[in-house]
């Protein structure tokens, strides 16, 4: 869609109001409920800090969490203007404020600067650390949205550039706590790959909806290569590349965690069973609060690993132990 026939569009058709919540909903604000991939990293980040000022953190949380969603919220805006070409190809897209003449293009261009500039601001108030965190997720949406690069129009790229929002959310909230020290590199790529399943998932839900391969072309160019099978061979790889970085952090930070493996396991399987449904909500997370057997399995899960991440075990570091011994080759007759 050009700039000036979303204008005339806007200004044919289209009343104040109506263009005023086109530019809200371009913002994506529903979606900010991802930020609760921030918490585990807040989380992690408290049970190796030497001392937390509670009331100081509370502040910090609040600032960081906008600061994140504003500059989501940003990258979500550059998503929408750029996308409304394709989204015209989608039987449900169609109908989003950009394509459907709702938003003034110059005024949404402005809005994506403005918003990432108040989040970045935010972002200031926390750390260096966290604005350089907030930065690079800021570049990551304008490398996934903008051309040439535009990594969401190629196969496999678009899934494995998306997902790094994960980790570096995971590092928002660990700079949020004030830790200087970096996160395991373990528990960060077992966070990108585990984001990697995720929109795997929702690629393989979008792509079963779609009508035809020509279709599914048209909307995103990605589609011209995936199929049903490819996508769920890559979700295979991405859910035991997620869990083997996931048991190295375990076996050499925190042992305890090998319990939550269950019901770790039990939220693939029910997220992989999500994507089967028609009109999935895995194409939509911000609808994926509707399945109660997700939302169970999820929360079942957030609570035991945070309370394995500040209960220890001994008796299982025992059990865990090596009972194979090594021969030294240079000793040996």
């Amino acid at each position: 869609m050009t700039d000036s026939a979303a204008d005339d569009s806007v200004s044919t058709h289209v009343t104040p109001s109506t263009r005023f919540w086109g530019h809200v909903k371009i913002a994506r604000f529903d979606h900010w409920v991802k930020n609760v991939f921030v918490l585990p990293g807040i989380i992690a980040a408290m049970s190796v800090a030497p001392a937390v000022d509670y009331t100081e953190l509370a502040i910090s949380c609040v600032v960081g969490l906008l600061s994140v969603g504003m500059v989501a919220s940003s990258n979500y805006v550059i998503n929408e203007l750029l996308d409304a070409s394709y989204d015209l190809a989608h039987p449900i897209k169609k109908h989003r404020p950009v394509p459907s003449g709702q938003v003034s293009v110059p005024i949404a261009y402005a809005q994506w600067i403005v918003m990432m500039l108040i989040g970045m601001a935010l972002a200031l108030c926390i750390s260096r650390n966290f604005a350089i965190t907030m930065a690079a997720l800021w570049l990551m949406g304008c490398i996934y949205n903008i051309p040439p690069i535009r990594t969401k129009e190629r196969p496999y790229l678009d899934i494995l550039s998306e997902a790094v929002n994960n980790p570096l959310r995971l590092l928002a909230g660990w700079y949020i706590v004030g830790v200087a020290a970096v996160p395991p590199a373990s528990l960060l790529l077992s966070y990108w790959m585990v984001g990697c399943y995720f929109m795997a998932i929702k690629r393989f839900a979008e792509l079963r909806d779609l009508p035809s391969r020509e279709v599914a072309a048209t909307y995103r160019a990605s589609f011209a290569y995936y199929t049903n099978e490819n996508l769920l061979i890559s979700i295979m790889f991405y859910a035991s590349a997620s869990m083997l970085f996931l048991g190295t952090f375990a076996i050499r930070y925190r042992v305890e965690w090998i319990l939550a493996y269950p019901l770790i396991a039990l939220v693939m399987a029910v997220y992989l069973h999500i994507a089967f449904k028609p009109n999935s909500p895995a194409q939509a997370p911000e609808r994926l609060y509707r399945e109660p057997m997700l939302m169970a399995s999820v929360i079942s899960c957030a609570v035991l690993l945070g309370v394995l991440l500040f209960v220890d075990l001994p008796w299982l570091h025992t059990a865990l132990e090596p009972t194979l011994t090594t021969v030294d080759q240079s000793t040996a007759p």
